[in-house]
C-alpha cells in the first residue's frame, strides 16, 4: 500500500480518547478501574525504595519470574514498558518488507510505518480468519494478534505455525490471552528462534497508568530488541508489578476473571443479539465487534447518555458501522442495552 494513502491519524486512534472520566466506559479494553487490592499493597510497599534506582537483581527477578510462568529460561524474557514499547521496538529487526495482519491492532503497523519499514497489509474478510491470509512470500515480519483487537477472533496454533518461513520472524500480540480460559492457543511457552510473543499486564490487572508488559523469544532476537534502550528501561513499581503478576497465585486469579469474562461475554452476546445488534461471533476475547445500522450516529447518542464505545473504523478493513465494546457486567450493560434501544436507530 503506497505510503501517501495511509491515514497516520487513524493509525495512532487509541480508545482511550473515546471515553472521559465519568462514563460508563466500554471503549477501553481495561478490566476494571485499579488493580486489585493485594497488588495495590505490594506496590504501596516499594515506595519508599523510589529514591534510588532499579538494581539489576530487582530486574533479574521480574525476568525469572515471567520465566517460571511460562516455562521458559530468563533470557527469553525481554521486560518491557507496556506493550507499546514491544511495538516501537520491533524496526530493531531491520525487516525488509513487513506485512501486518488487518482487522487488528494498529500500534504496530504505525511504528513500523514511522520508522520507514515498508508495510504491507493482509487484510481479511469476515469471518477475519488466518485461512483466509495472503501473506506475500518475501515478507520477513508478520505481525498479527492473538486473540485479535477488535474482532475477538481465537486464532488455532496451528495456523500461527502456517505462516513461518525460513528467514520470516512472526509476532504474536498475545496481549489478550490472560483473558481467555486456559489460554488454549498460546505460544508463550514455544521456543523457536522465529517467533515472538507479546504480553501486556494493562488489561487483566488495570496497570494502563504504569505500563508493563514483555516479549517471549529467542535470545538472540531479544538482543537485538534491547540494543540501545535506556539504562533503567523499568521503574521500580513496574518490576514489582511484573514479578507480582506471574506469580501462581496472581495466575490462577487471572484465569479465575477469564472464566468470569467468558460468562460475561456469552451473556452480552446474547443480550445485543435481542436488541438488534449484530455481533462477530465467535468471540473469544474481553471484547466484542458490533455492526449496526449507523455507527456515529449510535456513538454520539451513547456518549450523550454518558456511555463510552470504541469506533473501529481506525482498524484498517471495517468500517464507520463498526463499534467495539468491552466486556462489562451485568449491571453495566443493562444501562448500555437500555441506551441503544431508546436510540431507535
Amino acid at each position: 500500500m503506497p505510503e501517501e494513502s495511509v491515514d497516520h491519524v487513524k493509525l495512532r486512534h487509541h480508545g482511550d480518547v473515546d471515553a472521559v472520566p465519568g462514563m460508563l466506559d466500554f471503549a477501553v479494553n481495561v478490566q476494571g478501574s485499579a488493580p486489585p487490592p493485594w497488588l495495590r499493597e505490594r506496590l504501596a510497599g516499594r515506595l519508599d525504595a523510589l529514591g534510588r534506582y532499579p538494581s539489576a537483581a530487582e530486574a533479574a527477578t521480574a525476568r525469572a519470574a515471567v520465566a517460571a510462568r511460562h516455562r521458559r529460561n530468563p533470557d527469553e524474557v525481554l521486560l518491557l514498558a507496556g506493550a507499546a514499547e514491544g511495538f516501537a521496538l520491533l524496526p530493531k529487526l531491520a525487516s525488509r518488507s513487513a506485512a501486518v495482519l488487518h482487522p487488528s491492532f494498529t500500534e504496530p503497523e504505525l511504528a513500523l510505518r514511522e520508522a520507514g519499514v515498508p508495510v504491507r497489509r493482509v487484510l481479511l474478510a469476515p469471518p477475519y480468519r488466518l485461512a483466509s491470509a495472503v501473506v506475500p512470500d518475501d515478507a520477513d515480519l508478520v505481525v498479527l494478534g492473538n486473540p485479535t483487537n477488535p474482532t475477538s477472533v481465537l486464532h488455532p496454533a496451528a495456523a500461527i505455525h502456517a505462516l513461518r518461513r525460513p528467514g520470516r520472524i512472526v509476532v504474536v500480540d498475545e496481549a489478550f490471552t490472560d483473558a481467555v480460559a486456559g489460554e488454549p492457543e498460546s505460544l508463550a511457552s514455544l521456543r523457536a528462534p522465529d517467533i515472538l510473543v507479546l504480553r501486556s499486564l494493562t488489561k487483566t490487572w488495570a496497570l494502563a497508568g504504569l505500563r508493563c508488559g514483555y516479549f517471549l523469544g529467542a535470545p538472540e532476537i531479544l538482543a537485538r530488541l534491547n540494543h540501545g534502550r535506556a539504562h533503567w528501561p523499568l521503574g521500580t513499581l513496574q518490576l514489582e508489578a511484573i514479578t507480582a503478576t506471574a506469580e501462581p497465585g496472581a495466575v490462577d486469579e487471572a484465569q479465575q476473571r477469564a472464566a468470569v469474562i467468558a460468562a460475561e461475554r456469552d451473556s452480552m452476546i446474547e443480550r445485543l443479539t435481542a436488541a438488534g445488534v449484530q455481533v462477530h461471533t465467535p468471540a473469544d476475547g474481553p471484547f466484542l465487534l458490533l455492526l449496526v445500522s449507523d455507527g456515529e450516529l449510535l456513538r454520539k447518542h451513547l456518549a450523550g447518555q454518558g456511555i463510552a464505545v470504541r469506533r473501529a473504523d481506525t482498524f484498517p478493513g471495517l468500517g464507520p458501522d463498526h463499534l467495539r465494546v468491552a466486556v462489562r457486567g451485568t449491571a453495566e450493560v443493562d444501562r448500555l442495552i437500555a441506551a441503544i434501544r431508546a436510540a431507535d436507530l
